[in-house]
């Protein structure tokens, strides 16, 4: 499966953007389909993840991020919400089934990463 994201660039802080992750092939509705991020000097983060229609997020982007997906057309989004200058990141989607890790790096399949980048 080969997943590419896109809709990254640069939005004031209290901005909003939405990111999408096309996949090559559909998932199936019990594949975990994660976004994570990781800014300049930083350790990589997972923002959240979407497995069964059940969604789950860290709590540094409780309230502001939400995943869906529209298995129609095999795209995951992560819609972003009252963005703040520390949401700058290299954003990247992953897949996988067996569970939802928390480093990217358990997917059985990663994108390339969108950058976001929010200024104050």
């Amino acid at each position: 499966v080969e997943l590419v994201e896109s809709g990254g660039g640069s939005v004031q802080a209290g901005g909003s953007l939405r990111l999408s992750c096309a996949a090559s092939r559909y998932t199936v509705n019990n594949w975990c389909m994660a976004w994570f991020r990781q800014a300049p000097g930083k350790v990589r983060e997972r923002v959240g993840f979407i497995v069964a229609g059940i969604t789950y997020y860290e709590d540094f982007v409780k309230g502001r991020f939400t995943i869906s997906q529209d298995n129609a057309k095999n795209t995951l989004y992560l819609h972003m919400n009252i963005l703040k200058p520390e949401d700058t990141a290299m954003y990247y989607c992953a897949a996988g089934i067996g569970g939802c890790p928390a480093e990217m790096s358990d997917y059985a399949y990663r994108g390339q990463g969108t950058q976001v980048t929010v200024s104050s």
